[in-house]
């Protein structure tokens, strides 16, 4: 999967930022968004990808197969102006289902929208517990026409894996492929931190440990050179004990009601 978010619709951790992807000579460079969708395009040619573009603001696209996590379930849903690319599996979904009152025939990518949609519309509920009610294995992608943002998460078991990173025009890339992202966004890119969600207006927290302050800790390759960070729980930072409704430690979202 790939999603593709404009630079003025998402505003990315600066850390990920490696000056090293914008070489003076002919090494290795980000690429810009139309290049990295020709390249995915190419990648996936044996099964057409499924791909949908929202003008300059994001770009998102599917395959259902050959993705380096075969083993997991993907899925790709859109009602309303809001649309979910979900990977993996949630064992408790018949149960989320009833709780929300949704129809038997939803599957994970449907259930994740209208989950967004309440903390979106109908809150205030604290958005950390409402991705930490979801069991199971689970990364996933949600782009909202409507409002305008990004909402991604990826579960704590580390058996989905995403990556993100920035691309030469500065916007932000996400894929469960490293070598798409690596041939991206060059040395600025590094895993999605499992436990974590990140919406555009809100930034990127813990669910796992919503009280504590994530810390980049910078990622050096085999060659010395300084490549993104990995995004760590802080032990010994905590944030305030009591939030207000809408601040970082306890996040409700805002937006155009569908």
């Amino acid at each position: 999967m790939l999603g593709i978010f404009n630079k003025g619709l998402v505003d990315p951790p600066k850390e990920l930022n490696s000056p090293a992807s914008y070489p003076s000579g002919s090494g290795n460079k980000s690429k810009h968004p139309e290049e990295i969708v020709r390249m995915f395009q190419q990648q996936y040619s044996q099964n057409t990808p499924l791909s949908i573009g929202f003008g300059n603001s994001a770009f998102l696209a599917y395959s259902s197969s050959n993705g380096p996590q075969l083993h997991q379930k993907r899925i790709f849903c859109g009602m309303d102006n809001m649309y979910c690319i979900f990977l993996g599996n949630l064992n408790n979904l018949n149960t989320l289902i009833k709780q929300y009152g949704l129809g038997k025939a939803t599957n994970e990518a449907m259930f994740v929208i209208e989950a967004y949609r309440t903390l979106r519309d109908r809150g205030p509920y604290p958005a950390d517990q409402v991705v930490k009610d979801l069991e199971g294995c689970f990364g996933f992608v949600i782009y909202d026409g409507n409002a305008g943002t990004v909402f991604a998460a990826l579960g704590a078991d580390q058996r989905v894996q995403l990556f993100w990173g920035i691309a030469a025009d500065e916007s932000v890339v996400i894929s469960d492929n490293v070598d798409v992202i690596k041939a991206s966004c060059a040395k600025s890119f590094a895993p999605f931190p499992s436990g974590c969600m990140f919406h555009s207006e809100e930034g990127l927290m813990s669910f796992e440990h919503p009280k504590n302050k994530l810390k980049a800790m910078p990622r050096i390759d085999s060659e010395g050179i300084m490549c993104g960070a990995n995004f760590k729980v802080d032990v010994s930072s905590k944030k305030a004990s009591m939030p207000r409704v809408g601040s970082e430690a306890n996040w409700t979202f805002s937006g155009s009601q569908a």
